[in-house]
């Protein structure tokens, strides 16, 4: 009978040894992928951060001044928007304003002021990052602000436009100033106004009217002549738009005439 030798007892297990290496290999090629992405990831959200709070176009002085002295509105500054409303009245109809991208929301106050002097309270929000489509709070969050207030438009500037048309539905109607959907509101029944530029370079007229579609037929559109992308703020002209041929004061009261009798009808 054969016996084993003295050192088989001993052995080493070559065999499980070859199987276990592979594995170690691949759970050190798995952990450096995952890390990887993660860093990417971390890299990715520091860089939104930091581009989202460069280059923000903050308002202009005299304009903004000309609203915080004027009397006949009440300014509210809070976490989530300022809200501008009628002095010593209670509205019966306000409007949410959500920001162009890496706008100041400041930089609307004079042009929605002659709006509050109607009787409109506009709540400007205040975007998470200076972004719209970064702030997934809901409509009812800004409107929470001014409670007394019955009905409701939403509305906004460029990228804030196209964000208050994801949230329309949840309103009593729309505003687009210098914007446009990319949302289908077409068949909603929602009451609908569009003011634009004749100079926008960003929400150009043709952009304008190659959407249009998405908007009920019976929106009212109107396009102001000599108003640029930025002539809806008081921000400077801004990169990309052609240069305005139209006066604040002259764009303010265009806007309070159009929108200004929208909202109240609304009412």
């Amino acid at each position: 009978m054969n016996q084993p030798g003295p050192d088989s007892a001993t052995s080493p297990d070559t065999t499980s040894d070859s199987a276990t290496e592979p594995r170690r290999r691949g759970l050190r090629v798995l952990w450096w992928v995952l890390g990887s992405i993660g860093a990417l990831i971390v890299l990715a959200v520091v860089g939104i951060l930091i581009w989202s709070q460069v280059g923000v176009m903050g308002a202009e002085a005299e304009p903004l001044a000309g609203v915080t002295a004027n009397p006949a509105i009440e300014i509210t500054d809070t976490d989530a928007g300022i809200v501008l409303s009628p002095a010593g009245e209670s509205a019966d109809v306000g409007l949410v304003y959500i920001p162009g991208a890496k706008v100041d929301p400041w930089a609307y106050a004079y042009k929605v002021s002659g709006l509050v002097e109607d009787g409109v309270t506009v709540v400007i929000t205040k975007p998470w990052l200076n972004l719209a489509f970064f702030d997934v709070r809901p409509l009812s969050t800004f409107t929470g602000l001014a409670p007394d207030v019955d009905r409701w438009l939403v509305g906004g500037h460029s990228l804030g436009g196209v964000r208050a048309c994801q949230l329309a539905t949840d309103a009593d109607g729309l505003a687009l100033f210098g914007s446009y959907c990319s949302t289908d509101l077409s068949e909603s029944g929602l009451p609908v106004i569009s003011v634009s530029g004749s100079e926008d370079g960003l929400s150009t007229p043709q952009k304008i009217a190659d959407a249009r579609h998405l908007l009920p037929a019976d929106a009212e559109m109107h396009e102001i002549e000599g108003a640029s992308h930025s002539s809806f703020g008081d921000y400077g002209l801004q990169a990309g738009d052609n240069t305005p041929t139209i006066s604040d004061e002259d764009m303010r009261d265009q806007l309070t005439e159009l929108v200004g009798s929208f909202a109240l009808a609304q009412g």
